[in-house]
């Protein structure tokens, strides 16, 4: 498994658009092959930030992400709606194994 937390820090007044745009690119993504798993959380105490967690079957399935329409059309709704620009680490699973995302 490949995993991806994307920060997000967005502007004070676009958090519900950018909250719409995400959760519907992320409907769309689960249905890829190559995702097991697409969330969208918030910070508790700073509703301006977001994690996107997404959990990829290889290390090649996020490019194949990027190459889908919702995610074009997610980058580039979402592109003037953020304070900073967006940043991401990458992990790989320790527990549970691969059968655990099924």
């Amino acid at each position: 498994m490949f995993i991806v937390h994307v920060f997000v820090h967005v502007k004070e007044d676009r958090i519900e658009d950018f909250k719409t745009a995400s959760v519907e690119n992320a409907k769309n993504s689960i249905n890829e092959p190559g995702i097991a798993r697409f969330d969208v959380v918030q910070q508790q105490d700073d509703p301006t930030r977001f994690v996107l967690v997404e959990v990829y079957r290889t290390a090649e399935d996020p490019a194949k992400h990027k190459e889908t329409i919702h995610y074009k059309k997610w980058r580039d709704t979402v592109a003037d709606m953020m304070a900073e620009p967006r940043s991401a680490l990458k992990f790989f699973n320790v527990h549970p194994d691969e059968k655990g995302w099924d």
